[in-house]
């Protein structure tokens, strides 16, 4: 649906030249048929609680051009894609030719249509060997993760110079190590927890200085998690005090390191040496979905005695099979940037988006993202891009097919495509390099008021 065209009278949020309109995507979630790393394991034990199975995904490794195809037509100028490391390397230094040169015909495509690659290296997937050694627990896990990093480099670098090394990894320690929910499996594994990350961070290192090598130009940095605590009762001490101590525990340890080369106490006692992680980025990868409040509870030991809550009327998105997640936060692009940009470092939002099979809320979303990057760009903040999550519905890692995230719907069993509203909306936003009334008249109404208080027609927000 075309969108009517703004009158002079009427305010527009522009963007610089040049800002990226992209989608993040991920090799396991789109590509099928990998067999050889630890999820597809953690799938055949039985781990998916849907009881789904991610059989071809949305089938990239056979056909993933039509989905760029799909994002040419949108507009969009980005795309984050991952590498399967246990593709490139199946066995301990046997590398495929063939799988590189898979990914090359991919990131020669994305060029094709004029869609710049963002590559991430690791986005939670390893290969079955490197899981079966202890993964980043293993002593050799830097030097074979450092090797496959120059490997990949050396096979692609001519087609991408723009790195992610680890893609969150708060979320791959703390749900595989502390949760239960991500292989390995472990639960309230928190010294563990801990050497996860702190060897993830030294692997970042390492992959840095080694891209850095062979790519000097190279734009090098990683995708970090970062959810949104506040006090359930803004007046309560212990509210706050407790908010601020699961914030730091589950948002602080990987930016810290890379800040300050260093861990904060009691962490410290756990992460050993990570001077050599200090400065290395040339760019800050956030990832944001949810808000949750906390309020003190004793009961809540294993929640370091934080019980999250989320205010009555917040919107919410599809909810996961089991668990909860809290209230969608796209306003929560201006904290978060305003957070990582002592870093010195240009920031993207690598990953922001919703669960929501029905596109209900999806439109409200993407406007309020857009408003928060604009507004972060009013307050001097280096935000050079913003990569929806995602374009496809993906096999959403231990929640199967039952949530979806996509601006495309896909049918798994068929691989119909078939774009959802929003996917409408986020092109028109792409193609103009702007958002204006006349868009949130035509796609999202109910955010018209929130964000255009002043236009005409405009209504009052719902309750999502």
């Amino acid at each position: 649906m075309a969108t009517e065209p703004a009158t002079r009278d009427e305010q527009i949020l522009t963007f610089p030249p040049g800002f990226l309109w992209g989608v993040a995507t991920s090799s396991h979630q789109y590509e099928g048929g990998n067999t050889n790393n630890q999820w597809y394991a953690w799938e055949q034990a039985g781990h998916i609680k849907s009881g789904d199975t991610c059989g071809l995904a949305c089938d990239w490794w056979n056909a993933a051009e039509r989905d760029f195809d799909a994002a040419q037509r949108m507009g969009l100028n980005a795309l984050r894609l991952s590498l399967e490391w246990s593709r490139i390397e199946p066995r301990p230094g046997e590398w495929d030719a063939r799988a590189l040169e898979r990914y090359r015909a991919m990131l020669r495509a994305l060029r094709d249509r004029n869609i710049a690659p963002m590559v991430t290296l690791h986005h939670f997937t390893n290969p079955l060997w490197f899981e079966e050694r202890g993964a980043f627990l293993a002593s050799d896990a830097i030097e074979r993760f450092e090797r496959y990093t120059a490997h990949a480099v050396e096979a692609l670098g001519d087609l991408c110079d723009f790195w992610c090394t680890i893609n969150e990894p708060n979320i791959y320690s703390i749900v595989g190590y502390q949760i239960g929910d991500f292989p390995p499996g472990r639960k309230g594994a928190v010294a563990a927890t801990v050497r996860v990350q702190a060897a993830m961070a030294r692997a970042h290192a390492a992959a840095y200085t080694a891209i850095h090598r062979l790519q000097p130009a190279a734009r090098v940095g990683w995708a970090q998690n970062i959810n949104t605590f506040d006090p359930a009762r803004p007046n309560s001490r212990l509210d706050w005090r407790i908010a601020t101590l699961i914030d730091s525990a589950f948002n602080d340890f990987f930016p810290r390191a890379v800040r300050t080369g260093s861990a904060r106490f009691p962490f410290s006692l756990a992460a050993g040496d990570l001077r050599a992680v200090k400065d290395t980025c040339d760019f800050v990868g956030i990832n944001l979905y949810y808000r949750d409040l906390i309020h003190f509870d004793l009961r809540s030991a294993t929640q370091l005695f934080g019980r999250r809550e989320v205010a009555p009327g917040a919107p919410r998105s599809d909810q996961p099979v089991t668990g909860t997640w809290g209230e969608v936060y796209p306003a929560g692009i201006v904290r978060v940037a305003e957070r990582v940009a002592p870093l010195g470092k240009p920031i993207y939002v690598t990953e922001n988006g919703v669960a929501d099979a029905t596109d209900r809320l999806r439109p409200w979303q993407i406007a309020q993202a857009v408003k928060a990057l604009h507004a972060a760009l009013a307050r001097g903040l280096d935000v050079r891009g913003y990569y929806h999550w995602s374009l496809v519905d993906n096999f959403e890692w231990a929640e199967g097919w039952a949530t979806r995230f996509g601006l495309i719907a896909l049918d798994p069993a068929t691989q119909e495509r078939t774009p959802r509203r929003s996917a409408e909306f986020y092109s028109a936003i792409a193609h103009a390099n702007a958002l204006t009334p006349a868009m949130l008249r035509a796609y999202a109404p109910t955010a018209l008021a929130e964000i255009f208080p002043d236009s005409p027609a405009a209504v009052a927000p719902e309750t999502h």
